[in-house]
């Protein structure tokens, strides 16, 4: 069809930028995307952060262009000399009618082979649901120990301990030092991630700084990310720089961008816990504060319907100073009673004069009999007065102050019955049998049966 076109003379007499702008279409349409292999060249940055550089081999070169929003995105800076593998659309820029190549990504020669070797691997253990989510561990909210799977000598190294050096000083950091990358490499680090989730650890941060594919490549061999899921400790993965990813980010129960990040997810900062623990504490003290006072509500309540012991003492008192006076009224008027029936007694025997010869003698035995009964009588009723003014000094609260006791006002003026109502300090009125004190409370016992 392109040929047909070609081949077709214009209806008219075409303008340069109308030929480029057909030029530039029939290569777009008719070179897809492909990848070039070739040497980087007069490398280029513009302020606006656009590549320009020239791809070359022994025979031929052309010119490049990469914008600034994919060039953001390569995990390497390219620079003059390197051998790279571009992905390219093969078009015209229309004012000047220069043929170039629009690259879309770039990796460094060699890579296809790798990168095809990570997918396949990747698509294997994906099938075998060795990166499922509901297998990843979840990780401890307050780490107290963590194991670091890095290299001495890597920048990750230094980052990790300085990050966490700053948020959270207080925990405990084992390193547990392998090769990064190179032959062998892959195995160490397994062999630790087995020595690592078997110590005393909460949880292992497996990291190291950016580089190549090449570079990276440890941390994509099938040994390390089987080793991460048979860890006995969860394990966070911060390999090389954010557009980076590795086998072992897909096998780690969290995958961090970098290795500063994996530093901060591992732990909570320390000053932020500082003010969340003081803020609830704020809260905590709120609330006691409040129940406290609604409790204070509650009892001066209940203590406004309870009648005042005082109260009910100088009830009973008065009630038992009654019931004395009641009672030696009514001794009284029923002697003086008996008397008048005697003297009524006496005055009708004398009117009727009786015989004295043997009235002398049955009157001397009636009168020793009224005596004696009479002398009964008033045993009983002196016996019934003592049994009941005994009964009434038990009741008397005087009398009990007299055999030691004392009663117990509050600060509050109120009398106090539980030794739970006082605290440590309080001022207290003790009223004796016979005056007054001011104690002060020492020490608070509780009652026997609420121990």
């Amino acid at each position: 069809m392109s040929a047909n076109r070609l081949a077709c003379p214009p209806p008219a007499v075409l303008s340069v930028s109308e030929l480029n702008r057909m030029v530039r279409s029939l290569l777009e349409q008719s070179i897809p995307l492909v990848w070039v292999s070739g040497e980087i060249s007069n490398l280029t940055q513009a302020g606006s952060g656009h590549l320009y550089f020239t791809l070359k081999d022994a025979d031929a070169q052309v010119r490049c262009t990469l914008w600034r929003n994919k060039a953001q995105l390569l995990g390497f800076r390219p620079e003059n000399g390197q051998r790279v593998e571009a992905r390219v659309l093969a078009t015209l820029y229309e004012a000047r009618g220069d043929y170039q190549l629009n690259v879309e990504t770039l990796r460094r020669n060699g890579q296809g082979q790798l990168f095809e070797r990570f997918l396949e691997l990747k698509a294997r253990l994906e099938r075998e649901g060795l990166f499922r989510s509901e297998t990843r561990r979840p990780l401890p909210a307050f780490p107290r120990h963590i194991a670091i799977v890095t290299s001495l000598q890597a920048a990750a190294w230094r980052d990790v301990l300085s990050t966490l050096a700053r948020r959270a000083p207080q925990i405990r950091l084992t390193l547990f030092p392998v090769p990064v990358q190179g032959e062998g490499a892959a195995h160490q680090i397994a062999a630790a991630l087995d020595a690592a989730g078997r110590s005393e650890n909460d949880l292992i941060i497996l990291c190291r700084g950016g580089g190549s594919l090449e570079d990276l490549w440890a941390f994509n061999e099938e040994v390390v990310a089987r080793a991460i899921r048979a860890c006995g400790l969860p394990v966070i993965s911060g390999v090389g720089h954010e557009t980076d990813f590795t086998i072992a980010d897909f096998a780690a129960d969290l995958r961090a961008p970098t290795p500063t990040a994996a530093a901060e997810m591992a732990c909570p900062e320390r000053t932020v816990l500082l003010e969340r623990l003081a803020a609830l504490a704020r809260r905590l003290e709120r609330s006691q504060a409040h129940r406290l006072a609604q409790w204070a509500q509650g009892l001066d309540s209940l203590a406004a319907r309870l009648p005042s012991p005082e109260r009910q003492l100088r009830t009973r008192r008065e009630r038992l100073e009654t019931l004395c006076a009641r009672l030696g009224h009514g001794l009284y008027q029923q002697q003086e009673q008996r008397r008048r029936q005697l003297e009524k007694l006496a005055g009708r025997l004398g009117a009727r004069q009786p015989a004295l010869s043997g009235s002398r003698e049955r009157l001397q035995v009636l009168g020793l009999r009224l005596r004696h009964a009479w002398n009964r009588q008033l045993e009983q009723q002196d016996a019934r007065l003592a049994r009941a003014a005994q009964g009434l000094r038990q009741l008397d609260p005087h009398a009990v102050l007299s055999r030691g006791y004392a009663l117990v006002r509050g600060p509050d003026g109120q009398l106090i019955q539980d030794a739970r109502e006082l605290q440590r300090g309080d001022s207290l009125q003790l009223i004796l049998a016979r005056g007054e004190a001011q104690v002060q409370v020492t020490q608070v016992a509780p009652p026997r049966e609420a121990q």
